[in-house]
């Protein structure tokens, strides 16, 4: 599965997941209720993943936490705010520039609509 497949899945299970729990719960509510839609769609995710960087040639075992990493493709970061600040997403541009992934969704599931609180981030060209 590529990361074309991946992310349909994914905006699929967050909208189905906003429209049963409804918005303003904590991340953390919507983090393990993604992770489990997405496995029962036949996805591997890892939640809270430590990701490492390296700089100025030292190694750092956890440079940031991705909250979700599906098929160790995608990166789904999760927000439940009012509105999502553009830090939010040069924050996850960072983080797939760090880890060489090359797409990632910022889902902000705090929105009345999720479909306001989609934010899909591409670093590269996917093909």
């Amino acid at each position: 599965m590529d990361e074309n497949d991946i992310g349909p899945v994914t905006v699929d299970c967050a909208v189905k997941l906003h429209q049963d729990l409804g918005p303003g719960l904590l991340e953390t509510v919507y983090e393990v209720t993604l992770e489990h839609k997405l496995k029962a769609r036949g996805l591997s995710v890892e939640r809270q993943v430590a990701v490492a960087i390296s700089y100025e040639g030292q190694q750092f075992g956890e440079g940031f936490r991705a909250d979700l990493i599906v098929e160790r493709k995608v990166i789904v970061e999760l927000k439940s705010v009012e509105k999502v600040h553009p830090a939010h997403k040069k924050q996850l541009l960072t983080y797939l520039k760090l880890t060489g992934l090359r797409l990632g969704y910022l889902l902000n599931l705090g929105e009345a609509l999720m479909k306001n609180g989609i934010t899909c981030t591409i670093n590269g060209a996917l093909s």
